[in-house]
């Protein structure tokens, strides 16, 4: 396994939680990452990123795991098309429930074909995957107030149910984006290499001292 040149470390303002991404964004991006957070129960989640050159996803493996679960599911693009494949160990519903909260949807989905038109990934939760559009369309180069309404495959943690979702990301100048999704808009702060530097309601990057 190859090493990674950079590394970002975010904490989460949502709630308790974590993530440290080790990358390398070279010819389009390579990433390695793990998140932590205590809702709706704690879990661990770790996963693995590729894109072509021009930032499009390729491939996304992510393994989440809590007391007595673990599920994993991988996403492939090839060809126009998405693989989905998924794992599972013990009863994530059972914990679920068990804190009071509902079942999760069954990892995966069970129509790839329902996520042809996305070119990107959005892990939920995580800053990181808001830079592969922001790359993709080359936003930085454009002039503020252009929208891009995008199709993504929305892989929602812990459970790991992959979704359809539409997001639109607008350019408000330098250094930020609006990105909106049904009912939720935010503007996040990037850094000249379009990374997150704040997602407001979500997380924050911690620099090191």
């Amino acid at each position: 396994m190859p090493t990674m040149p950079k590394s970002i470390f975010w904490s989460r303002t949502d709630t308790a939680g974590s993530e440290q991404v080790l990358l390398d964004d070279g010819h389009g991006l390579a990433a390695r990452g793990t998140l932590l957070a205590v809702d709706p129960i704690p879990w661990t989640a770790r996963y693995q990123l590729t894109t072509t050159p021009d930032w499009a996803t390729t491939r996304v493996e992510v393994e989440a795991e809590g007391p007595g679960w673990l599920r994993r599911v991988t996403l492939e693009r090839a060809a126009g098309r998405w693989r989905v494949t998924t794992a599972e160990q013990g009863d994530l519903d059972k914990a679920l429930v068990a804190a009071g909260h509902p079942r999760a949807g069954l990892p995966g989905t069970d129509d790839p074909d329902r996520l042809a038109d996305a070119l990107d990934v959005d892990l939920s939760g995580s800053p990181l995957f808001n830079t592969l559009p922001v790359h993709r369309l080359r936003m930085a180069a454009e002039p503020a107030d252009v929208a891009h309404r995008i199709t993504v495959a929305w892989v929602l943690l812990p459970g790991l149910e992959v979704v359809p979702a539409e997001q639109i990301y607008t350019g408000l100048g330098p250094g930020r984006v609006r990105f909106a999704s049904g009912t939720f808009t935010a503007d996040i702060d990037l850094d000249d290499s379009g990374y997150v530097v704040r997602y407001p309601g979500l997380a924050e990057r911690i620099d090191p001292r």
